[in-house]
């Protein structure tokens, strides 16, 4: 019986665990993303950006969670999703979190009035738009995706840069 209880408690606390991963939105400067991209040696690093408001974005990020679920667990993989909403769309944020069962880290970038600065730090070449993914390795970047992925194109570019 006590182990039953346990076993009980035990799957209590991981589903509150899971919960509580889902509870909270960090807001960030782009200069606090570029230490957390530059800070994760020895791994492949999805960054992707988007909005809840964004339909590219919200089709393409179910194939995103798919991928990440199948590499959660490995030690040089980690996916961070950047939300471009607005920081007082914080709660909308959380929401759609929570309702599209994301399961990467999700970032709220709140440097909206400095994104002519930011956005051709992270690739002279990008226009704005979203959906937008970036691949990096040891904090270089080795992949740039302009626009949305489908599942296969984000697998395979995850499967060349992996290992």
């Amino acid at each position: 019986m006590n182990k039953m209880i346990g076993f009980i408690i035990l799957l209590l606390g991981i589903s509150w665990f899971h919960a509580q991963s889902q509870s909270n939105v960090p807001l960030m400067k782009y200069e606090e993303l570029e230490k957390k991209i530059q800070a994760e040696e020895n791994k492949l690093l999805v960054v992707n950006f988007w909005s809840t408001t964004c339909a590219p974005c919200v089709k393409e990020l179910p194939y995103f969670m798919e991928v990440n679920n199948t590499y959660k667990n490995d030690p040089k993989f980690k996916m961070v999703l950047v939300s471009l909403d607005r920081a007082i769309d914080k709660d909308r944020v959380l929401k759609f979190m929570k309702n599209k069962n994301l399961t990467a880290e999700v970032i709220l970038l709140d440097d909206i009035k400095r994104m002519n600065t930011w956005i051709p730090r992270f690739e002279k070449d990008w226009d704005g738009n979203i959906p937008v993914t970036v691949f990096y390795k040891n904090g270089e970047k080795i992949h740039f995706n302009d626009g949305e992925m489908s599942k296969e194109e984000l697998e395979n570019t995850i499967m060349k840069h992996l290992n």
